[in-house]
């Protein structure tokens, strides 16, 4: 991966959560970086609020994802995309979607991201109507 790519933010947050999953036990290290406050905040925020998180994936998703069978990382991004359309309304659905696309692009194969697409598309409106 490319040093830019190591910096985004989201990138960051993923491969947190995504350790998380993995290793309850692992402790969680927040490196110097620009946007140190911005990833604690949204690794930590979705950490803290999973069980709402899958709450509103079940109320507005239940037709479209089976969480059991879908790929830990999809739900992983899913989960912080998800955090951040509840939890950080000054940023723009369209910004929150285009991030985490483009953060899919180093972790989902073009198919995967496609979903994806069409899942926060569907949830964000639902979330924020």
């Amino acid at each position: 991966m490319h040093k830019e790519t190591l910096q985004n933010p989201r990138v960051i947050v993923v491969q947190k959560l995504y350790a998380q999953e993995f290793n309850k036990e692992c402790e969680l290290t927040f490196p110097k970086h620009r946007y140190k406050k911005f990833i604690k905040d949204i690794v930590l925020g979705t950490l803290e609020r999973k069980e709402l998180i899958k709450e509103t994936i079940q109320r507005h998703l239940s037709k479209d994802l089976n969480e059991k069978r879908t790929e830990k990382l999809l739900i992983v991004l899913l989960h912080a995309a998800i955090f951040e359309f509840l939890y950080r309304p000054q940023t723009s659905l369209n910004i929150i979607i285009n991030e985490y696309l483009h953060t899919a692009d180093f972790f989902l194969e073009q198919s995967q991201k496609k979903y994806l697409n069409a899942i926060l598309d569907k949830v964000s409106k639902k979330i924020r109507s």
